[in-house]
Formats: C-alpha cells, structure tokens, sequence
C-alpha cells in the first residue's frame, strides 16, 4: 500500500513537471471527472531561494527604466530654436587709423544714412553675401550682414560668420595704415524676441532685443568697438609698465641708472599719445546722441557698458598711467641731476683753468719772464 501511494505521487510530480514546458506537451490530455486525482501535497509548499527577495523599499532600484529619448530629442530642438533666433556679432580692431572718406566713397552704395553728427564711424549694408553655408537667403533685413566702421581702428560685423569675416575685413584693410601684426577679436550675440515685454534684457555672453534696428546696431556696435580698441592701449600700456618695472629692478640691483636720454622721452610719447587716443579718438566719454534722443537706446548703451565694465577698465588705466607719469618724473630727475653735475664739473674745470692762467701771470710778471 505504501509502494503504491510514492509511485503515484512520483507519476504526479514527474507529470506536473513536463506540463510546464508547452514544448514537451502542447496538449496536455483533459482530466476525467469520473477519476478524481489524489491531491497532490507538494503543490502546498512555497518556492524556496537561496536569495533574499529584495526589499520593497529598494525594488525600485532593480526596476529597468528605458531611456527618454523624447525628452532628449525635446532639449535639442530647444537648443536649435534658441540658436535659431541668434545674431552674431564680432568685434575687431586691426588699426590705429581707417580713412572713411576714402572708404565711404569706395562703398558708397552699401552705406547707411547717418542720423546723428557723428562723423568717427560709419555704417554699411551689405544685402548679398559673397558666401553661402546652402541655405536659401532671401531678400529681407534678416539676411543682410551689417558692418560699423569706426576711424581709430574698429569694425564690428553683425550676423557675419567666421569663414565671412575675412572678406569684410579686406574692405577696411584697403583704407587703413598702423595695421597691427595681431589683430584683436571679441564675440558677442544678440537675439530677437518681438514678444518680449521690456525692449532689451540681459544674458551672458547675448542680449536679448525686443527689436533689432539700425540704430540698436550703431549704439551696440560704439561700446563693443570701444572695448576692443581699449584692450589694445591696455596691453601697450602694460608694456610700458613692464619696462619701468625692468628698470626699477636693474636700479635695485646696480644701484645706477644707465638709460638713454632719447628712450625716455620715447616711453613718454607713448604712454601719452595712448591716453590722447583712448580719451580723444576712441571717445570714451562722448555722449551719443542716439541714446539721447531715444531711452531705449539708452538702457541698452548704459547696459552694455556696465556689461564691460568700460569705466572700471579706464580706471585701471588710468592708474597704470599716473604709475607711469611717477617713473617718469622720478627718472627726468635723476637725468636732470646728472646733467646738472655734468655742468658744475665743467665749471669747475674752467675755473681751475682760468686760475691756473692768472697764477701763470702773476709768476710772469714777478720773474719777469717774456713768453
């Protein structure tokens, strides 16, 4: 009776088994109702693991989550949107003096009108592109590339791209002298939003315009062409600092100063010929009468120049300068001094001519010696 109830219940484990795998049976034969089964007791127990099942406070953790790759797809079209409304704006200084006559005459068709009295830039439009990126461009504001020209050395280029800039820089080139080995560049952006409640707002590296207009582009392009053109008299001015600082340096160490009299009065030339250009040429301080006549112009000029920190950085020239202006006057001195003992030696050495001579007179005329 035993044998026969463990042969049973092995036949009902063996079968339960294969009628998991659909492969091995994939029709499993109906059950009788006239033949009920003996139950089977095995059915009972739980599932035993090795493993501990994971707590249902980490279960998350072990979750496979699939990547969101429309949120990804979402933040590049955000990207490519914002760069869409993006003008680009570079700043160059590559000269101490641009002729505008001659050149206003050479683009006399690309030039715009001026609306104020001031006569150190001028402003060209220059509605067909020598070159094209494959896009179609049409014939409207959004596709003409603007340029500023100022007379100390400026040009700004507003939506002009890298491999472009070249070919507007030849025009100035044309009619420029003081050319510099190295030419100096700053990048800047400004965007477009006509839905923008106030009529600018700030950004880094980017303002954003509620439009952009002819005279947004000359009040924007006077601060970024001021700015360029006051990196460049700092660093001169910085080289004019390293040279007294070399000098200093020799004078602590020898104790003498060996300069030449022509050098000096050289770095005095060209210390004050740079504060002559930054205050006069560039106008730093001159007013614009853009940002006069309209306050919006205003807001984004006093913007801009808070932005670049236009006066502190004058300030810190300014204070280079008078360091300067001190070394100068503190070396005029020592070769005013050394001119100064430079005559009193040769009055000394007249004087003891002119008294040997009178000592040789009276010797004469007591001997009686005829010479």
């Amino acid at each position: 009776m035993g044998r026969w109830r463990t042969s049973l219940l092995f036949y009902r484990v063996m079968a339960s088994s294969k009628s998991i795998n659909p492969k091995f049976c994939p029709n499993p034969p109906l059950r009788s109702s006239n033949f009920p089964l003996p139950r089977n007791r095995f059915s009972n127990f739980r599932s035993f693991s090795a493993l501990p099942s994971p707590s249902p406070f980490y279960a998350e953790d072990f979750d496979y989550k699939a990547p969101n790759f429309d949120l990804d797809h979402n933040l590049e079209e955000l990207k490519e949107n914002e760069d869409t409304g993006k003008i680009l704006v570079k700043a160059f200084f590559l000269c101490t003096s641009v002729d505008l006559k001659s050149m206003q005459a050479e683009n006399s068709k690309n030039i715009i009108p001026p609306t104020s009295r001031s006569s150190n830039y001028i402003a060209l439009r220059f509605c067909n592109p020598p070159l094209q990126t494959g896009s179609v461009i049409e014939e409207n504001d959004s596709c003409c590339r603007y340029m500023v020209v100022f007379q100390y050395g400026s040009a700004v280029l507003f939506n002009v791209e890298d491999h472009e800039a070249e070919y507007y820089l030849q025009h100035v080139r044309r009619h420029a002298s003081g050319l510099l080995p190295e030419m100096k560049k700053d990048d800047y952006a400004i965007k477009e939003k006509p839905l923008l409640v106030d009529d600018m707002q700030g950004g880094p590296d980017h303002i954003i315009l509620k439009n952009l207009d002819v005279d947004s582009i000359r009040v924007i392009s006077s601060v970024l062409g001021q700015s360029i053109a006051l990196d460049y008299f700092v660093s001169q001015v910085d080289g004019i600092v390293e040279q007294f600082t070399d000098i200093n340096r020799g004078m602590e160490k020898s104790g003498t100063f060996t300069m030449d009299r022509k050098k000096l009065f050289q770095l005095v030339g060209k210390a004050n010929s740079n504060l002559a250009d930054v205050i006069l040429k560039v106008g730093l301080f001159e007013r614009s009468e853009i940002a006069w006549r309209d306050a919006k112009y205003a807001q984004i000029l006093d913007y801009l120049r808070e932005e670049y920190e236009v006066a502190q950085r004058f300030g810190n020239l300014d204070f280079k300068l008078k360091f300067v202006e001190h070394n100068i006057h503190f070396l005029q001195e020592v070769l005013q001094n050394r001119k100064s003992d430079l005559l009193e030696w040769c009055i000394i050495v007249l004087l003891s001519i002119e008294n040997l001579i009178g000592i040789f007179e009276i010797i004469r005329e007591s001997t009686g010696i005829a010479i």
